[in-house]
């Protein structure tokens, strides 16, 4: 490698390693080159880099499990969830049946749903079933089965088969991660059969995430990235081609 390249990728690692992701237009405006010498510069070093979505960010790895507390997490990243979710919002239409994901991301879809419109919403987190009973006009079905109280959802063969007398126009999925090879993954190995099955039966099924969850794996795999009609993060929806 050039000299100059390995001075440029050194300030690219210095930046990551602060902001953990970074869109290309920014590294590039950033370094003072163009988007398309980032591209290759990246590329010539993929045991440092990896390239997901229009977005650089560290090679990424299988990441060592760490206790997951629902609390804490509704903290992290609230502002850009909030943006992802308001991009997303827009496939939610009057009379609809939709699918909401457990985690913390998708509250934030729920409280953009006005009060006066009528929907039905599958879930099975008490903390997006908990926002959605206040709603007068909501229909709400909650997923029942053994309850998880670090994640505050259910699982079990009670909720996959409510899941198969519901008709679903649109599945709202959350990730703890998603890799351009590895796909769409979670923290915890009970949401997998549910999201899987909600997708299964979906007309329609997109992702919401933020950034910070781009080149992430984590142990539970449940979707391959082109398996969503469209992904949401904070930027508004990636397409997988973008990355081409």
């Amino acid at each position: 490698m050039a000299p100059r390249n390995k001075d440029r990728l050194d300030q690219l690692a210095a930046i990551l390693g602060e902001r953990g992701v970074m869109h290309l237009r920014d590294a590039a405006q950033r370094l003072g080159v163009s988007e398309m010498t980032i591209r290759r510069d990246i590329a010539g070093d993929a045991a440092r880099f990896a390239y997901l979505g229009g977005h650089i960010m560290p090679a990424g790895k299988v990441e060592p499990e760490q206790p997951y507390d629902l609390r804490k997490q509704a903290d992290r990243h609230a502002t850009a969830k909030r943006e992802a979710c308001r991009h997303a919002f827009t496939h939610i239409h009057a009379d609809d049946t939709i699918f909401v994901d457990c985690g913390t991301t998708l509250s934030h879809l729920i409280d953009l749903v006005p009060e006066t419109m009528p929907v039905t919403v599958v879930c099975y987190a008490l903390n997006i079933a908990e926002r959605l009973s206040r709603a007068p006009n909501i229909r709400l079905i909650v997923l029942g089965g053994l309850y998880h109280p670090e994640t505050a959802s259910f699982s079990g063969p009670q909720g996959l088969d409510t899941l198969d007398r519901v008709g679903i126009n649109t599945a709202f999925l959350s990730a703890a991660g998603l890799d351009e090879m590895r796909g769409a993954t979670c923290a915890h190995f009970h949401e997998v059969a549910v999201k899987q099955k909600a997708m299964a039966i979906a007309q329609k099924n997109l992702l919401v995430i933020d950034n910070s969850k781009l080149g992430r794996v984590k142990p539970a795999f449940f979707a391959r990235a082109d398996a969503f009609d469209v992904i949401y993060t904070e930027d508004g929806p990636w397409f997988a081609d973008e990355a081409a």
